[in-house]
């Protein structure tokens, strides 16, 4: 064990522990980068890492089959503990012929409540089946807003929840349910294969990390489909954009029967992006689609394009509009008009609200 490594990057860790940074960045002919809140801050007084200072962190810090893969050109995930105190998201890749690595701190798992969240969510936790989506770029905050909707769950319902994550995030501590996390790669070969094995084990709640392919995404949508309750990610932009990628990630003879199923199985998608406050710390903006028979008939019949009308109209019903999460933000003197602006997905019509 190289303690040099292990020293270096443990007390770049604590830099990022005092500064309250979300992320750090190191790759070689840069010094260390951290990121706090939205700006990427340098530190300054470090020295501009070396091709071998960055292969002797990741040699301390993974094993050999995933030392190798990268070595292989393959990027792997894997999460990382500093101490009892910081839990990190991490990556290590190839780029120009060097190890480049990212850290993403992992916070506690947090109360809908804490997270400026709209009440109306509570409601997709206390459901008994059928499938809900959080989307956005990354780096928004969907991890972070399902683990609040799995711990409501964990401290409100007796049931079986079982997480299938790249890597395990956030850390549940069984409380009314009991709680089963396996990590893609080191308790099960893939996302499809942990899924597939769900339902041989009496559960009622399934979180998945992300669905990444046409596989997952079909057994996502069959378990929701036979009475289990599905949290899923996925990076698009709002509803309307998750359902096409959804049925376009299928061969044209099978989207129909895709757009059937998800106009059966889905109970809402949840859009989020996470902006700079003028008071300090960062606030969400979102989008909420619940399927009611509206939004179904659309999705079955291939009108994705109208989802946007419906949720701009729907507010009776509880969805809510991105322009006026935007405008309300904007009200509460968190963003300025421009952020909206700059954040919004029909700036159109958004004009006629501001």
């Amino acid at each position: 064990m190289n303690n040099d490594y292990k020293k270096m990057l443990e007390n770049l860790l604590l830099t990022v522990e005092r500064e309250n940074a979300s992320d750090l960045h190191l790759s070689p002919g840069r010094k260390p980068i951290m990121r706090v809140e939205t700006e990427l801050i340098p530190l300054a007084n470090r020295d501009v890492l070396t091709k071998e200072d960055t292969f002797g962190i990741l040699k301390e810090i993974v094993n050999e089959e995933k030392l190798t893969k990268v070595m292989n050109l393959e990027e792997i995930d894997f999460s990382y503990a500093f101490g009892d105190t910081l839990r990190l998201r991490s990556t290590a890749y190839i780029q120009s012929g060097v190890i480049n690595l990212n850290f993403r701190v992992i916070q506690e798992v947090r109360e809908l409540s804490e997270l400026n969240l709209p009440p109306v969510l509570e409601t997709f936790a206390q459901k008994e089946q059928g499938l809900f989506l959080i989307v956005g770029p990354v780096g928004q905050g969907k991890s972070t807003t399902m683990a609040a909707l799995i711990s409501m769950i964990n401290h409100n319902r007796r049931e079986h929840i079982v997480t299938i994550e790249n890597p395990v995030e956030y850390l549940f501590k069984d409380d009314q349910s009991i709680i089963d996390q396996r990590e893609v790669g080191i308790d099960t070969k893939s996302f499809e294969t942990g899924l597939k094995s769900v339902f041989r084990q009496d559960v009622n709640v399934i979180m998945v990390g992300e669905m990444r392919n046409p596989e997952t995404i079909s057994t996502v949508v069959t378990a929701a489909e036979t009475g289990h309750l599905v949290f899923s990610t996925l990076h698009t932009n709002n509803a309307a954009q998750t359902i096409d990628r959804i049925v376009d990630s299928f061969p044209a003879n099978q989207q129909n029967q895709v757009r059937t199923q998800l106009a059966a199985s889905l109970i809402g998608i949840f859009s989020q992006r996470l902006i700079k406050s003028q008071r300090g710390g960062m606030v969400p903006a979102y989008e909420l689609m619940i399927n009611n028979k509206a939004t179904a008939n659309l999705i079955r019949e291939g009108k994705t394009h109208e989802i946007n009308t419906v949720i701009e109209t729907g507010a009776e019903q509880g969805m809510i509009d991105m322009n006026k999460s935007l405008v309300e933000l904007v009200q509460m003197g968190h963003i300025t008009v421009e952020d909206a602006y700059r954040h919004s997905l029909n700036p159109k019509l958004l004009d006629s609200m501001i």
